[in-house]
């Protein structure tokens, strides 16, 4: 399977780099006893550090805002994932609990301050391209309660036929991980300022984090 990114987007942004990994022969479940004391810890350190406070400040962040700004999205109602993730917790909520697929590759996330996409690969249907949305495409990512209508100032990728997530904060509904996952396309999604090694190094932590807690099926 194929990532391609489309004439336009790299014109606009020669920088952005996307790093993907296939993974297969996952087991995913609902939860692990591991998974769950790991992600007590990372919340319990990220409020004696009111980490909210220093995000403004982090490198990382501070490239997907400006990301976000450039493709007119303002990055105080759309938060990077990371972001948002950190921002919940310290207001103390709980990381939520997905499936250990899910919930492995939120804890890299917050790790890194790196923003992931994942898709069940059986349920993709073709290639992937990224590129600029349609105006008038409509979008279900995960936890909508209805589809969106996009104005074609996003970024989108596409499986040949549909949408499968706006880049880089967003994932389809239909393509989730879940359960059922045996197989999965993981993008670790670069922007401009996070490229390179950072971004290669923070994406084989997020695939080893999913690995670690999905266990091969015997």
């Amino acid at each position: 399977m194929r990532l391609t990114t489309a004439p336009r987007v790299l014109d606009d942004f020669p920088e952005l780099q996307v790093v993907p990994v296939p993974m297969e022969g996952m087991t995913v479940l609902d939860r692990l006893p591991g998974l769950d004391a790991l992600k007590a810890e990372l919340e319990a350190r990220l409020r004696a550090q009111h980490a909210a406070d220093a995000l403004k400040d982090e490198p990382r962040v501070r490239a997907y805002r400006a990301f976000l700004w450039r493709l007119g999205i303002d990055p105080t109602k759309v938060r990077p994932a990371s972001e948002a993730l950190v921002r919940k917790v310290v207001r103390g909520r709980p990381l939520p609990t997905i499936n250990t697929a899910v919930d492995a590759l939120n804890v890299a996330s917050i790790e890194t301050n790196v923003a992931f996409a994942a898709f069940d690969m059986d349920l993709l249907r073709g290639d992937l391209t990224l590129r600029y949305a349609r105006q008038g495409e409509q979008f279900l990512g995960i936890g909508m309660g209805g589809p969106i209508t996009l104005e074609g100032k996003e970024l989108v990728i596409d499986d040949t036929g549909a949408l499968v997530a706006v880049y880089p904060y967003r994932d389809a509904d239909a393509t989730k991980l879940t359960t059922l996952t045996t197989r999965c396309m993981l993008l670790g999604c670069g922007v401009p300022g996070v490229g390179g090694w950072d971004l290669r190094s923070a994406t084989d932590r997020c695939a080893g984090l999913m690995l670690e807690h999905t266990r091969p099926r015997q």
